[in-house]
């Protein structure tokens, strides 16, 4: 018979005799107590996650029962492990393969009965979490910034941190939060930094997985360069490439024209649609005359926002074949020598007043003539009394309105110059170079010509080629044995205009030729179509 709770009670007895009349006394009571099979538990310490190295107990406990000594066995993964009659089972370093499901149930020392067994408990081992530091907006930062170190612990079994910061391997902070921020960082504030997570409420820390160096420089620097070079020709693609020395993390760009006042003040003006985010080009796909100037650029990045300087300044200078203003050079070259007299005018057959002229100097000094105690304007004319190397620069006209004509690259030097034209040379013409030197009689040499870099012609008083084509254009140069080489002079070459007018006269020739035979095809076409239509009705 199976006993269950409804034959508890208290029992006794007494007996009868069988064929007679006597009886017994009546027993004293017993109670019978019939209660559930006695339960196991199995609890572990530190924790059901716990990380390679660590000690963990696992712990049988059996509700009820009143017995006092057990024999206890212990199941993994539903296969017997171990038996003792140990309460606890203890693992001193644990690692990866003792993770599973355990279970216990207990056995009566001494006597037949036994616990139910117990429901089973996971017990997983990872390795030990790593604590890993990041730093926004970039390793490298500047004076000023805003700077976040950011301590992120990867693994589970742990829900709640207390982040432990070291710099130089000594305390720095600790902190529930996961970030400590920098909100003006100084040279003070550069180092190797850690950080390591202890477990709040526990006893658990995770491994410090890495150091990360934070330096802190000086106020960041800009820097501008011009690709595929600054003298373009109308229609012609540039782009303006903007980068910060030593740094390239999270940076917005800008880009902005140039100004001078009247007293010589700089302004900026920004460039509209210019700001970028990463990789800081900015491309014009075809060159205007509008486009003609002076360029800076600037990046900033975080919140609040830091900027760096302005870039070094950069001149982009665009020319057409035949502007309507022209800079009329006096003596008529690019090369000068030095403590001469040089006579720059604009020409503009409609309103010359209009026009003042403009330098851009070697020394990046953007200068008006009329503002200048380096010449004296009269109308549209710039005089230079007494030239001197640092005049050298590109000099151009522009209107009140801003609008920027002919720039021309005007060279000052004390030696040998090449005397070559100002304006460009057209195809089919001829061009004269000659070798100049200011303390001799006559002044042109007897010299060395060259074209970027080449030999191209030697011992000559003048290099003279006589039908010139667009492969004579490039940078040219003369040598003197004795009295040095002058600087070098840009060459143009542009396509003759007859040229031009050929090119277009044999196009508009060709379309007018196949334009017959285009509307007797239509025609023929209308035709049909119309006798079907009349045909069907």
């Amino acid at each position: 018979m199976s006993v269950n709770e409804s034959v508890t009670g208290k029992y006794s007895c007494y007996g009868a005799e069988r064929g007679g009349s006597r009886t017994s006394n009546i027993s004293d009571e017993v109670t019978l107590t019939v209660s559930e099979t006695l339960k196991a538990k199995v609890s572990i310490k530190p924790a059901q996650h716990v990380f390679r190295g660590e000690t963990v107990t696992l712990r049988c406990d059996i509700d009820g029962g009143g017995i006092t000594s057990w024999q206890y066995s212990w199941y993994k993964d539903d296969s017997l492990y171990t038996y003792s009659e140990l309460q606890e089972h203890t693992f001193t370093s644990v690692n990866e393969s003792v993770t599973g499901k355990y279970s216990c149930y207990g056995a009566e020392r001494g006597g037949s009965r036994t616990s139910n067994i117990s429901d089973e408990v996971t017990l997983t081992v990872s390795e030990t979490p790593k604590a890993k530091v990041s730093v926004k907006p970039d390793h490298r930062v500047f004076r000023g910034e805003t700077v976040t170190l950011r301590c992120d612990i990867d693994g589970e079994g742990v829900t709640s941190w207390r982040y432990v910061w070291y710099k130089y391997s000594a305390f720095y902070s600790s902190s529930e939060l996961q970030e400590h921020t920098f909100s003006s960082v100084t040279e003070s504030d550069a180092g190797k930094y850690f950080c390591y997570g202890a477990e709040r409420g526990g006893s658990r820390t995770s491994n410090i997985n890495d150091v990360v160096t934070l330096t802190v420089s000086d106020r960041a620097q800009a820097g501008l360069s011009v690709s595929p070079q600054k003298w373009l020709t109308e229609g012609d693609s540039v782009t303006l490439i903007c980068e910060v020395y030593g740094s390239s993390t999270e940076w917005t760009f800008s880009w902005f024209t140039l100004n001078a006042s009247s007293d010589n003040k700089y302004n900026y003006q920004k460039l509209s649609g210019s700001s970028r985010g990463a990789g800081g080009n900015y491309t014009v796909s075809s060159a205007a005359l509008k486009h003609t100037g002076v360029y800076v650029c600037r990046a900033e990045r975080g919140k609040p926002a830091y900027n760096t300087t302005y870039s070094n300044k950069q001149p982009v200078w665009v020319t057409v074949v035949s502007p309507r203003v022209s800079l009329i050079i006096s003596p008529s070259r690019t090369q000068h020598f030095t403590f001469v007299s040089l006579s720059l005018s604009c020409e503009d057959q409609s309103n010359s007043d209009r026009w003042r002229v403009r330098r851009y100097t070697e020394s990046e000094q953007l200068q008006d003539c009329s503002s200048s105690v380096w010449g004296s304007e009269t109308g549209s004319t710039c005089t230079i009394n007494s030239t001197n190397t640092s005049d050298t620069g590109v000099y151009w006209c522009q209107s009140e309105s801003g609008e920027k004509y002919h720039p021309v690259n005007i060279t000052v030097h004390s030696g040998v110059i090449l005397e070559s034209p100002v304006h460009p040379v057209t195809e089919g013409d001829t061009l004269t170079l000659r070798c100049l030197y200011q303390h001799s009689t006559p002044s042109n040499l007897r010299a060395d010509f060259y074209k970027d870099g080449s030999l191209i012609q030697n011992q000559t008083t003048e290099m003279i080629i006589s039908t010139v084509s667009k492969s004579h254009e490039g940078f040219y140069y003369c040598k003197h044995s004795e009295r040095g080489e002058s600087p070098k002079s840009w060459i143009s070459v542009r396509v003759s205009p007859s040229e031009s007018q050929i090119s277009v006269l044999h196009t508009l020739s060709s379309v007018l030729a196949v334009c017959p035979y285009l509307l007797v095809t239509v025609v023929l076409i209308f035709k049909c179509c119309r006798m079907r239509g009349e045909t069907s009705d």
